[in-house]
């Protein structure tokens, strides 16, 4: 029987009834109103790695799921949950208008960890500033821009985690180097000479063999909303620190419903860890050079995680264009898209040039 539970996002004060918010670094929720701290009941025991062919054999009826109110953004996709209370919002992403009255129940896979907020919206802000002002041949308008964001939310991210124990069977060449003595003829002070000089050759030997590896914490992003290159980008993650998951850590920030399936996230994972795996062969053929003809990889003993990490996202218009921003909601690490000033890079270009030719000139 499946267990499910309605997470609001939102929990009343022990003292005066009012909505709680998660405050970002501490292990209680603050009442904006009375100022009471109401404790978060922390959960023990070990965040738990599910058996991942066990999961797709069965898992509308094993699985824990929880319901939540989501709201689909018609313009990128995205689908989140909804602020309290609120009458009107914007996506986080691309910042069009949310028609509430689309928002709906969703069923979905409930996390089994997270890492909560670490950093304030202050502190993410200013880590913000600090990319900014650093940024080479930034607009001069856009520090004043970036002062004035309305859009600048703490979101959830859903993502996957995968072990597994792998064992690659392959065949290839081994190349090992040998020299031999080349001559060679060449003209000097109008007279011909030979001379010699060692020259280098491979010598190939056919191999086959097999490597294991074990892979732990594959990380894997279930979301499509965010460009991948600046989410991989925010790493590390304190994996280590996860804690079993816990609603009241969402109070007060948005959290996003996965749209990668649990199956495509490792396949996902696979083509991360491809290079690796052929990096362990090469090292297994050993040699000056080598060559991997072909390998059959076998994943074994396949757990995972559905996770959710914490991050700061702002989007807004520029010169009517949207740039993305992200920061890590743990360390303050900031990723995103930025625009570039033509004429200060032209003046770049052109005292380029200037230097070089009075440089040719002296």
């Amino acid at each position: 029987m499946t267990e499910t539970s309605t997470d609001s996002n939102t929990f009343a004060c022990t003292n005066c009834g009012a909505d709680l918010k998660y405050k970002p670094g501490t292990q209680f929720l603050t009442c904006e109103y009375c100022g009471a701290k109401n404790d978060i009941p922390q959960i023990e025991g070990e965040v738990e790695e599910l058996d991942f062919y066990k999961y797709l054999k069965d898992k509308s009826d094993k699985e824990e799921h929880v319901t939540a109110l989501f709201v689909k953004c018609g313009t990128c996709g995205a689908t989140a949950t909804l602020e309290p209370n609120v009458t009107s919002a914007k996506c986080p992403y691309c910042t069009s208008p949310l028609v509430l009255e689309d928002a709906k129940d969703e069923y979905v896979i409930k996390p089994k960890s997270l890492l909560p907020f670490k950093i304030t919206k202050d502190q993410a802000k200013d880590e913000f500033k600090k990319w900014v002002n650093k940024l080479w041949f930034a607009p001069n308008d856009l520090k004043k821009a970036i002062l004035n964001l309305d859009q600048f939310k703490g979101i959830y991210i859903p993502f996957w985690t995968f072990n597994t124990d792998t064992s690659t069977d392959y065949t290839g060449q081994c190349g090992e180097h040998y020299y031999v003595t080349d001559s060679y003829t060449t003209i000097k002070y109008g007279k011909s000479l030979t001379k010699t000089r060692q020259v280098q050759k491979t010598r190939w030997y056919s191999v086959s063999g097999r490597v294991n590896h074990l892979f732990d914490d594959i990380l894997t992003v279930a979301t499509h909303s965010l460009p991948e290159k600046y989410i991989y980008r925010l790493e590390p993650w304190d994996l280590e620190n996860l804690v079993p998951y816990d609603r009241n850590y969402l109070s007060g920030f948005i959290t996003e419903k996965y749209q990668v399936e649990l199956d495509e996230g490792f396949d996902i994972a696979k083509k991360m860890v491809d290079e690796e795996i052929r990096e362990l062969v090469r090292r297994d053929i050993g040699g000056d050079e080598q060559r991997v003809i072909s390998s059959n990889i076998s994943y074994n003993s396949i757990t995972f995680k559905h996770l959710l990490l914490p991050m700061f996202v702002s989007a807004y218009f520029f010169k009517d264009k949207l740039f993305l921003f992200l920061i890590n909601g743990r360390t303050g690490e900031v990723q995103g898209e930025r625009p570039y000033s033509k004429w200060k890079i032209g003046l770049t270009i052109a005292a380029g040039i200037a230097v070089i030719a009075a440089i040719v000139y002296i």
